[in-house]
């Protein structure tokens, strides 16, 4: 953890916050990763590992290498939990995110009339 977190670069605001491998900053909603440097332990800040070892790749399912604000469109129906109708093939979803989800959903994202979801790579094809 950083004593001394930086300002945000958008909006200059001082009081960000980590989220994960992440500053955030709560007045404009800026999140980046901050420049990677070493603590006094030699272990990089913020948790972020180092390069080398650094780099999954998520590709979709047509082997296209997915990365994080792509748009993706729903290859196959998917079941949702509680709600009468599913998503349909072919809904496009904006604005994913990739993350280390549990049971391969790796994909974080928002999409319209159901909210915040995560979704399999292997159920999107990039838009």
């Amino acid at each position: 953890m950083i004593e001394n977190l930086p300002p945000c670069p958008k909006c200059s605001c001082e009081y960000t916050y980590e989220m994960n491998a992440l500053v955030v900053c709560p007045e404009c909603g800026h999140e980046w990763v901050p420049a990677e440097g070493s603590t006094d332990s030699g272990v990089p800040a913020m948790g972020v590992p180092p390069a080398e070892g650094w780099g999954r790749v998520v590709k979709d399912s047509v082997g296209n290498v997915l990365q994080d604000g792509d748009s993706v469109v729903v290859v196959k129906a998917l079941k949702v939990k509680g709600s009468p109708s599913g998503i349909k093939a072919g809904t496009k979803v904006r604005n994913i995110r990739l993350v280390d989800g549990v049971d391969g959903h790796d994909i974080d994202c928002k999409i319209d009339g159901f909210g915040a979801m995560q979704l399999k790579s292997t159920v999107v094809k990039k838009a």
